[in-house]
């Protein structure tokens, strides 16, 4: 019998060793419920909130946010304004992301370390190195990945990211399970050495859970000046007095409390820390919600005083187009190929149609892929000629006079999709370290060779910067793989729009 039971043991340590080293991506869960489940609808639905979200104070150095998690028609716009107390250039290593379970409860913390996680946008990395470093090295983090599979707290915050930022750094997805305030320092604690401005933290939350309209206002008041008070204490004996208090309907003053004190204890004392208040609003100003039973939400901002260490540069383009405009320049691409295959002529457009963003003199690729696969990318750096024109002009050569290919037929046409990356100014730069990959793209030049790469392409294919530079050295300026060493080498950003 012993013997039985050795041969188990041994075949459960097998299957437990395998299901750890398998790579599994975390897969959308509450897409559909609480956002849209297509793409070009979520990306329509994140522009719009963006637009009509207030923004904050350029230049604020930001560490940390916390964002609500509900459905986006109840919560999105308040989440878009967290968002937007970051400049949009800024760049950051990791976004560590954490939520507080609502599924399950555990002593501890579990961060996903199996795959990435995927929402209609498409995939976004985790930074497994990082989530098996905590995991082995703190027991607190030792609890299993199967927290995040039904999970919605993380996964609402994904699409933000994958929409806002120009460079999507790498994310650490951490569930909390446990209501134990001492085990919660110690989670803090071994967050601690992360907490810095190379990386950002988001903290999902939302605040009271089914008040009314009117204690809602009053009750998500007071404990969001406990949590702008950065005082751990504050923050804790202000949900107690909640609590005490027995407002009728209220179930808790903030789901995800151990989420926010466990960035309270990351701040607490640092004088150069100061948490900002952005706005706040609940579900019963939503017109899909009601004012009898609502749900909180607030947004804050954690900013360093302290100047940040400056991983941006001054030639990038602030040019920020809205939907309208957006839409308007793949209408002129699509409309360019279009009529070219069906009527053999290009089509004429008016100066006077056109906003300022779409005159103003700018380098464009356009770029075409069908299945996924490129069929097409050519484009100009600069131009004397209007972006408008441009696009039409990139659209048609990508579709007809890449060399590459031959010529866009009919029946592909309607399986292509489109892109489109406005470009900022050219640097010249004599250290490669200054390369920020899916930032920047790279032009090389040596003698009458050169060929460039868009800043999306290294990310796409998970390159290194050695491996940008030499793709690009060997494939586009055709000076062989190490040829970029003794090259002129320059750096520029772009404006990838999709649909």
């Amino acid at each position: 019998m012993r013997t039985v039971y050795i041969v188990l043991f041994s075949i459960i340590c097998t299957m437990e060793t395998s299901s750890q080293t398998k790579t599994t991506d975390r897969q959308p869960y509450v897409a559909g419920k609480f956002y849209s489940a297509n793409k070009q609808t979520l990306a329509s639905d994140l522009s719009g909130l963006f637009e009509s979200s207030k923004k904050s104070p350029a230049g604020w150095n930001v560490r940390a946010i916390i964002t609500p998690h509900a459905g986006y028609v109840f919560s999105g716009k308040i989440a878009a304004e967290a968002f937007q107390s970051i400049p949009r250039n800024s760049v950051y290593k990791n976004i560590f992301i954490i939520g507080s379970s609502h599924i399950m409860s555990f002593e501890g913390a579990s961060v996903y370390n199996s795959g990435d996680y995927i929402t209609p946008l498409g995939k976004i990395t985790v930074n497994r190195e990082i989530a098996d470093r905590l995991i082995n090295d703190n027991k607190v983090f030792n609890f299993p990945v199967n927290a995040h599979t039904q999970e919605h707290s993380i996964e609402v915050q994904v699409p933000f990211i994958q929409y806002y930022f120009k460079e999507t750094p790498p994310i650490v997805p951490i569930i909390i399970g446990t209501h134990n305030e001492s085990t919660v320092k110690k989670i803090a604690e071994a967050l601690r050495p992360y907490f810095n401005d190379e990386n950002l933290f988001v903290i999902s939350s939302d605040f009271s859970h089914y008040p009314s309209y009117k204690d809602a206002n009053r009750t998500d008041s007071i404990t969001a000046q406990s949590i702008e008070s950065g005082k751990p204490e504050k923050f804790l004996h202000t949900l107690k007095r909640n609590s005490e208090d027995l407002v009728p309907g209220l179930a808790t003053s903030m789901c995800g409390w151990t989420s926010g004190l466990t960035l309270l204890y990351l701040t607490d004392g640092n004088k150069n820390i100061e948490i900002k208040h952005i706005d706040y609003c609940n579900s019963g100003d939503s017109r899909y919600g009601n004012k009898s039973e609502v749900v909180g939400y607030h947004a804050f901002a954690v900013i360093d005083k302290q100047e940040r260490a400056d991983r941006s540069f001054d030639y990038t383009t602030d040019i920020v187009f809205s939907i309208a405009e957006k839409n308007q320049l793949f209408k002129i691409a699509e409309s360019s190929i279009r009529t070219m295959l069906n009527e053999n002529k290009r089509i004429s457009l008016d100066e006077k149609d056109m906003s300022e963003n779409l005159q103003k003199q700018l380098g464009v690729f356009v770029t075409l892929k069908v299945d996924n696969a490129l069929r097409g990318c050519i484009g100009r750096f600069i131009s004397s000629d209007p972006l408008y024109l441009v696009v039409r002009e990139s659209a048609l050569s990508s579709a007809f006079e890449d060399p590459r290919f031959t010529p866009l037929t009919k029946e592909e046409y309607e399986k292509t999709e489109l892109e489109i990356t406005v470009l900022g100014p050219m640097k010249k730069i004599t250290d490669i370290h200054e390369i920020v990959l899916g930032k920047h793209g790279i032009y090389i030049k040596k003698g009458l060779r050169s060929g460039t790469m868009l800043p999306q392409v290294a990310t796409e294919n998970n390159w290194t910067v050695e491996d940008f530079l030499g793709y690009t050295s060997r494939d586009k300026a055709g000076i062989g793989w190490t040829g970029w060493k003794d090259a002129e080498i320059f750096i520029y950003e772009g404006i990838v729009l999709r649909r």
